[in-house]
């Protein structure tokens, strides 16, 4: 096992495929940091590997609210918490990473996508050691956060995609209502 592991995401809502990466990564050190990418609007950048990455409807959740949902997740799953610990990771401007994480880490990275490829590479031309724990097509995912959202926006269910812990503190803060009214305002901006 690795001393320190990182691994990175938005977690635009922290759901199951997430659970599954963020295990996997516990399975692999002593103690791993979960880095939220995007943390900020001042660290969200376009890209054309994916761009709706950018997008504000794209990023509902604030640094904290990510930050609670993670921990409250993994402690639900039985994760110590001596085993894990919760940072910024601004990937998007990688200057600023080694504010966040050591270098000497192991990054663990799985691959989906040409976002996934342009991230990887974004961590080995700064140095890091990266281990790619599994590579799967966009179909093979079992969620997305894009699809959590949609749903919310759509009325349909959503619990079943996401870790019981997600459920709640996104219905008791209000976070799911807070989306919708995000996009009422994107589609009237739109039709400006």
């Amino acid at each position: 096992m690795d001393p320190m592991g990182v691994i990175h995401g938005r977690f635009q809502m922290l759901h199951k495929g997430h659970m599954e990466y963020l295990l996997a990564g516990l399975e692999r050190c002593h103690y791993l940091l979960i880095g939220i990418s995007n943390p900020d609007a001042a660290t969200t950048r376009f890209t054309s590997a994916n761009p709706h990455r950018s997008l504000p409807l794209s990023n509902p959740l604030t640094y904290f609210e990510r930050f609670q949902m993670i921990q409250g997740a993994l402690l639900e799953a039985g994760v110590a918490r001596e085993h894990f610990d919760v940072v910024p990771f601004p990937i998007n401007c990688p200057q600023l990473l080694f504010n966040y994480v050591p270098r000497e880490a192991k990054y663990y990275m799985t691959i989906y996508d040409d976002w996934s490829l342009e991230k990887k590479a974004t961590l080995e031309s700064l140095g890091c050691d990266v281990e790619v724990m599994w590579q799967r097509s966009n179909a093979e995912k079992f969620t997305s956060g894009t699809e959590v959202r949609r749903r919310i926006l759509e009325g349909l269910p959503w619990q079943e995609l996401v870790p019981p812990f997600t459920y709640r503190y996104v219905t008791e803060h209000h976070i799911d209502q807070r989306l919708c009214v995000m996009a009422a305002q994107a589609k009237a901006q739109d039709q400006q």
